[in-house]
């Protein structure tokens, strides 16, 4: 065998001689490169002593080969991504044309109705009508609610059934039963999800979709059949009966549970015909409908705290692809008997763009994911494998939907409320059966507490969108939950029995997030978080430091319509183990005008910008204000506690007062956070406005220009309020922080949270020495006793860290005493001149 390194093939001298190697030689070689494919001189001269074959070739020649064996094997991977992308463009291009197509076809029809319409307007006095026109006029929501002819619950009469459920399937699928438009926000291209759209004009709510998956089609109809292993939303599948068809085909009845979204709606539920066949070109098809009383067929009597939904023709069509994977067309139409909610929530029932996101197109994401997990390595996070992290993610999942609606079959009893209605209480006396654990658990709760609790509750949001306000619960914890109630669950999973009602806990300083894994478009998350705890007493260092929740996080893009969002948690051991006890609790937000929703892709989560006074007002308010009108959402949270069941009335009381806390806060947190608060709220004072903050900014000032002998600010600022405008708006890092033994932070200006990436009100939560590196703390340590005699220090650059661990350099910073107007010392502030992030 010959190399050139021109031309690719084994190596070459600088004599321009070729280099011919034995297959032996090749084969030795080709071994070392699978074990180490850039070895390094010495390697390369001991395999030379450690293979004879090798002892007549230089080690520069050696070294050529690598080198040429590492080139083809770039163009190989090159040329295979080329081939994917080709094969995934060739595919895509394919459905384009048969979107064209089916386009063009409903063009036709509609001229075609639209004439034979004006014929009939034309012709009004003719006794008799056209009736190819009445018949051409016919739409798809007239079609749809054709009575079928009897049947009856005979192999024969379902198979009946099954075959009009296809044609009926096909014609929505790839023809033009159905209206559809695209849906918004949705752009097909090589990147995207697929081909989304919504029915425009039919019968309860539709959506259809158009994909590409790199999987076998067998393969996607076993995994889009397992509907529970991917939809959040279904509780159950049960399969009661199974025909096999002469055709080849199956014919399934099913009973399928859908949870409820809120506390303030019953679940639905489904009785079901599925049909699995194979088309004549070899597509496979899964199609499924509601069976009901007027196609005689069998039936399946009402289920106590269910509404009975209606699955109108819907499935999925499968094809192979050319080079592999498969071409999938997606159709979800149900009837979701809106009637049944309170007139707030019908939005979320009547709405195909809800449907899409959260049915139709979480299909295609699951099957992506699928054959991204397949092609890629079988260990992400923590050394889990894909499927391990799923599953987490959906038990995760699903104990929150359960905590939500409170089945009476999974043991759950509501408990009396204390006079008020706001928050349900339930308790659950099996949480082995709840966990799907055995009480023999060693390191669970379950071996030691015999009962559950939850309480839950719903609010309505006013603008504020889900995103923005689910990522601030996300990242400022501290802002709503409680410290001690963290340690409390999280010493239930650790260390057994304990009580609430007399125990020591610690604050959590700050709080970690370490990723996991997160799904193809990201737009969900499964992390681990870890909150610092912070010994407050000498007692308290004998409790468990730190606290660890596993956290699953979606909808958190800004532009996606209808997307619901969530933040569910619960609390683990260090040892996360994939079978250890999980109790989740959580938040659930979802958009009531999901059609009217348009939040701005700019919106951040400084609470400043809505905080920041002066004529300008908040440029996210304006923002808002000219993209629509008023924002509602729906917020549902649940928290769930282990506990012994003499403790259960002291419990109770715990997680209500708990829960209306949040409530509070939450409320507080959004009210910040909506774009319209400076707008709608313009008679509420914002804390940069009270006299207290403009009386801070003139004792900062004042005792900079005692101390340092200059002014901090610009001549020709006069006034409480010019001078806290100008001091927030001050180009260096602004911020003050208490005298206390652990000083923590209590005012900032704008280039100081900008610095920290934190806001005001989440800026308390900062303690002094969690912002520098080790040198800076030792710096610290230094030159605070002079700052509190002298009143004064300068310290020289280095690196500090941000709220968000991020490194951040500044060229020095300036430390003095604030004096208030007896001259007492009432804080320290420090200015970081020339700040930047590494």
């Amino acid at each position: 065998m010959a190399m050139s390194c021109k031309d690719g093939k084994p190596g070459s001298l600088d004599n321009g001689k070729y280099v011919r190697y034995t297959p032996e030689q090749v084969e030795a070689l080709e071994r070392l490169y699978h074990e180490c494919p850039k070895p390094s001189s010495i390697r390369r001269q001991q395999l030379i002593r450690e293979c004879p074959i090798l002892s007549n070739i230089e080690p520069k020649q050696i070294k050529v080969w690598f080198q040429n064996r590492r080139c083809r094997e770039k163009q190989r991977k090159e040329a295979s991504r080329l081939q994917a992308v080709n094969r995934k463009l060739t595919a895509m291009n394919k459905l384009l044309m048969e979107e064209n197509d089916r386009l063009q076809k409903q063009v036709s029809q509609l001229v075609y109705e639209n004439g034979c319409f004006r014929q009939h307007t034309q012709n009004a006095t003719l006794a008799t009508k056209d009736p190819s026109c009445e018949s051409a006029v016919m739409s798809g929501q007239q079609r749809e609610t054709h009575q079928h002819p009897p049947r009856d619950a005979s192999p024969a009469g379902l198979l009946s059934i099954a075959e009009e459920t296809l044609a009926e399937f096909l014609s929505k699928a790839t023809g033009t039963a159905v209206e559809w438009v695209q849906m918004p926000g949705m752009k097909p291209g090589p990147d995207s999800i697929g081909i989304i759209a919504i029915s425009h004009g039919c019968p309860g709510v539709a959506a259809r979709a158009c994909g590409l998956v790199g999987l076998e089609p067998t393969r996607v109809a076993e995994l889009l059949k397992d509907r529970p292993s991917w939809f959040h939303d279904c509780r159950a599948v049960d399969v009661l009966n199974v025909l096999p068809t002469a055709n080849g085909g199956t014919i399934e009845l099913l009973y399928m549970q859908l949870y409820a979204p809120t506390t303030l709606a019953p679940a639905r539920d489904f009785w079901l015909l599925r049909y699995t066949s194979v088309l004549e070109d070899g597509s496979l098809v899964v199609c499924e409908r509601s069976l009901k009383n007027t196609q005689n067929g069998p039936s399946m009597p009402p289920v106590q705290h269910f509404v009975r939904a209606e699955m109108l023709p819907s499935g999925y069509l499968i094809r192979p692809c050319e080079g592999g994977g498969s071409i999938i067309h997606i159709v979800d139409h149900m009837d979701l008997e809106p009637w049944s909610v309170p007139e707030v929530l019908r939005p979320l029932y009547e709405s195909s763009t809800v449907l899409a996101q959260k049915t139709t197109m979480a299909a295609l994401r699951q099957l992506r994911q699928i054959a991204q997990e397949v092609s890629q390595s079988n260990v992400t996070g923590w050394g889990r494998r894909p499927a391990a992290l799923r599953a987490l993610s959906q038990r995760l999942s699903r104990g929150f939907n359960d905590a939500v609606n409170g089945f009476t079959d999974e043991g759950w009893s509501i408990m009396g409320n204390d006079g008020m209605d706001d928050v349900t209480i339930l308790v659950n006396s099996s949480p082995d059966k709840l966990m799907g654990l055995n009480l023999s658990f060693a390191n669970g709760f379950p071996s030691v507490s015999n009962a559950v609790l939850c309480a839950k509750a719903s609010m309505l949001l006013q603008n504020v969108p889900p995103a923005i306000l689910l990522r601030f619960l996300r990242e400022h914890r501290s802002e709503w939950a409680d410290s001690s109630i963290d340690a409390y669950s999280a010493a239930v999973v650790k260390v057994g029995p304990c009580s609430l009602r007399g125990s020591r806990v610690g604050g959590f300083g700050s709080q970690v997030i370490l990723p996991l894994a997160h799904t193809v478009e990201h737009e969900e998350f499964l992390e681990v978080i870890k909150l610092e705890g912070i010994a407050q007493s000498p007692e308290d260092a004998l409790m468990p430091r730190d606290v660890f929740l596993l956290q699953l996080c979606s909808g958190m893009d800004e532009n996606a319509v209808g997307t619901c969002a969530e933040l569910i948690f619960a609390p683990i051991d260090a040892s996360f183990a994939d079978d250890a006890p999980l109790l989740p609790s959580g938040f659930r937000i979802i958009p009531l005008d999901s059609g009217k929703e348009a939040s701005s892709p700019n919106r951040t989560l400084d609470l400043a910008s809505a905080l920041e006074i002066g004529p300008a007002g908040n440029k996210a308010s304006n923002d808002y204000s000219a993209a629509g009108g008023c924002m509602r959402s729906v917020m549902t949270i649940a928290f769930e506690f282990a506990f012994e069941s003499h403790l259960q009335e002291h419990v109770a009381s715990m997680a209500r007062q708990y829960v209306r806390s949040i409530i509070s806060s939450v409320q507080r947190v959004a009210l910040a956070l909506s774009p319209s608060y400076s707008g709608s709220h313009a008679g509420l004072r914002t804390p940069l406005g009270t006299p207290e903050a403009q009386t801070l900014a003139r004792w900062i000032c004042q005792s900079y220009r005692v101390y340092m002998g200059v002014e901090l600010l610009k001549s020709g600022t006069e006034g409480g309020e010019s001078v806290l405008k100008t001091l927030w708006h001050h180009s260096d890092a602004i911020m003050c922080c208490s005298l206390k033994a652990l000083p923590v932070f209590t005012f900032a200006n704008q280039a100081g949270l900008d610095m920290l990436e934190t806001t005001l009100v989440a800026l308390q939560d900062l303690t002094l020495e969690k912002i520098f590196d080790e040198h800076g703390r030792k710096t610290l340590c230094t030159e605070f006793p002079q700052i509190i005699q002298q009143g004064f220090a300068c310290l020289q650059g280095g690196i500090c860290l941000s709220s968000m661990g991020r490194p951040v350099s500044y060229e020095r910073a300036v430390a003095w005493k604030v004096l208030n107007e007896e001259e007492n010392a009432h804080c320290i502030c420090f200015m970081f001149v020339n700040w930047s992030f590494v």
